[in-house]
């Protein structure tokens, strides 16, 4: 028994030394190494909350090839701390998850965990900390092109870290400052930040941090019309950062010497350079990296008269454009929270003030108010008795315009018009689409009175929304006799597709039920119902008499399948089909020719398996 207690001592001994050999190189930059050395000693859990807490702040430092690991690092050391009510560590966490989530470019998560950083680092009293939080939401701010927030952070990040000794700090800050001049086009003020930052990562003999001041300053050199000297920098820095596995800044300085190439109208080179920072950019994930890489090869492939590849990159651009989530909203929270600390001490001065004002408003107040009190009393009584049956009335009329609304749109869409007056257009990479048509129903509406044609749709298409709403799918709308709806949106759903067919079915059963049993007398139809599956862009047509519609290529081939469809069949495209094929018994009915779209694989659903 005493033999094992002194073993687990000594185990204990050892990994605390291992932890501290290991946290030494945090200064000077990540190493996946170090993180590969480390798993080992996560896996085993010997170890206390404080150990663990440096433990995961050293794995998702140094965790460079697996993003998403480095992220479960950093949320466990985050609930750690909370638990433990340590912030430093709490500041170390939020950090952690800023940095890695801005790498792949998720802006408004980036800025929250960097604004709860600073929070974290105040109350540890940790200034370093304040002062790197700062400069890295001035990061963020850069990589939006928000100038002014940029500039604004980078110079409070420097005027605090100047007031510490933490040199690699203060130079890391200065080399993303001088950064965000270059872009502005303050060279000579960009340099002198470079200059700075270089003698002192050269001092502390921090390898990344010297590579990218070469590298900015070769962009800088590009600017400025001197290619020499900019190439010779950037190869530079890039020889330097594939040691250091540093996949980012590889991927950012090969895309300048793209550029630069491409200036210079040496299209092969440039082509070779663009190709290379898109191939690192895809395998890290670096979405930011991604888009302009492949804006650049859109670029070159067009000046080169190659337009298909030119449209293939185009795309690819796009997409990853409008995959960096929310960027408009998040300058918008950025710029509220810039604009509160510039006018902190303002609102400070004018409170004291108004303070002032009140307590002297007050004393008058109160001498006024002890010979009307009486009168006021009475007054308010009544006021109130006003109020209440006034509220209740609004209230009514609130619920009734709210339920108004809700029978129009979306609950989602709802709530964002009354909040913005406005809605955006969202895109839904899969949508299930249905439409519906009666058979001859121009001859029956020519041989029926209005009144009995709008009596026997609105039989069906009763029944039709109560089946919709039953399998929790959004009625788009009616047009004549057609009926449309989708699954999908506007909150998206893995089994849309698969709802849909059970919706079509039940609606095809009440159809041919209808028309054998004919409770009321109604005309009878023959109904053909069409479905195909893919993304959309949905969003409210109009200012007046708000209308939810969606678009795009997936709504007008559902149209298709439905006019390709015969009576009392489900129709389907080959996309649907490729989800619900498990679950369906279907026909093939070959390729057959839509409008417009040439000849097209389509199905027919029989039944369930």
């Amino acid at each position: 028994m005493i033999v094992k207690r002194l073993f687990g001592y000594f185990t204990n001994i050892v990994i605390y030394l291992i932890l501290l050999f290991f946290q030494q190189f945090i200064v000077f930059g990540q190493d996946q190494k170090v993180a590969d050395s480390l798993v080992k000693i996560y896996k085993t859990k010997k170890l206390n909350n404080s150990e663990k807490m440096e433990l995961l702040r050293n794995l998702s430092f140094n965790e460079s090839n697996n993003l998403e690991l480095s992220l479960k690092y950093a949320e466990e050391l985050i609930a750690l701390s909370k638990a433990e009510k340590n912030y430093l560590y709490l500041y170390r966490g939020y950090s952690q998850k800023g940095n890695k989530n801005r790498i792949i470019g998720n802006f408004n998560i980036a800025l929250d965990s960097y604004f709860k950083s600073i929070d974290a680092a105040a109350k540890a009293e940790y200034i370093i900390g304040e002062g790197m939080s700062y400069m890295f939401i001035a990061d963020v701010y850069s990589t939006m092109g928000s100038k002014e927030n940029a500039e604004l952070y980078y110079d409070k990040a420097i005027k605090i870290l100047r007031k510490t000794t933490n040199r690699l700090s203060l130079a890391t800050a200065l080399l993303n400052a001088g950064d965000e001049y270059s872009k502005n086009l303050k060279f000579n003020l960009a340099l002198n930040y470079f200059n700075e930052a270089g003698e002192i990562f050269k001092n502390e003999n921090y390898l990344t941090g010297i590579a990218y001041t070469l590298g900015n300053k070769g962009m800088v050199f590009a600017k400025q019309g001197n290619d020499e000297l900019a190439i010779k920098n950037i190869r530079e820095a890039i020889s330097i950062l594939e040691k250091q596995e540093d996949y980012y800044g590889i991927s950012d300085y090969l895309l300048y010497m793209s550029d630069i190439y491409f200036k210079r109208k040496e299209w092969k080179t440039a082509l070779n350079y663009a190709k290379r920072s898109l191939d690192i950019a895809q395998k890290q994930g670096l979405k930011d990296q991604v888009q302009k890489s492949s804006l650049m090869l859109s670029e070159l492939f067009q000046q080169a008269g190659n337009v298909p590849e030119s449209f293939t990159y185009y795309k690819k651009y796009i997409t990853y454009r409008d995959s960096v989530k929310n960027l408009e909203e998040v300058e918008k929270m950025g710029n509220l929270r810039t604009n509160f600390e510039v006018s902190k001490k303002q609102a400070e001065v004018d409170l004291m003030v108004q303070q002032k004002r009140t307590q002297k408003i007050i004393a008058i107040s109160s001498i006024v108010s002890l010979v009307l009190v009486f009168l006021l009393a009475i007054g308010l009584f009544r006021r109130y008795r006003f109020i209440k049956k006034t509220n209740t009335i609004i209230e009514a009329e609130r619920k009734r315009s709210d339920n108004l609304l809700l029978n129009i749109l979306p609950e989602e869409t709802a709530l964002e018009l009354k909040e913005s007056g406005k809605v955006v257009a969202k895109r839904f990479e899969s949508v299930t689409v249905l439409f519906t048509d009666f058979e001859g129903f121009t001859q029956y509406a020519e041989n029926l009175s209005p009144e009995k044609l709008v009596e026997s749709v609105d039989y069906y298409f009763s029944k039709f929304d109560d089946i919709i709403e039953k399998y929790d799918l959004e009625k788009i709308k009616t047009l004549g006799d057609s009926y449309m709806c989708a699954g999908g949106l506007p909150f998206p759903t893995a089994d849309h597709a698969y709802k849909m067919i059970l919706a079509a079915q039940e609606i095809l059963s009440f159809v041919q039920h209808s028309n054998r049993e004919n409770p009321l007398n109604h005309t009878r139809f023959n109904i053909r119902i069409g479905i195909n599956t893919g993304p959309v862009v949905a969003g409210v047509v109009g200012t007046k008499k708000f209308a939810y519609d969606i678009w795009g290529d997936t709504v007008n081939i559902a149209s298709r399948m439905e006019s390709n469809s015969i009576p009392g069949k489900i129709n389907i495209s080959e996309n649907t089909f490729a989800i619900i094929k498990d679950f369906f018994d279907c026909e093939y009915r070959g390729e057959v020719e839509a409008k417009n779209r040439g000849m097209m694989k389509m199905y027919f659903v029989s039944g369930e398996k």
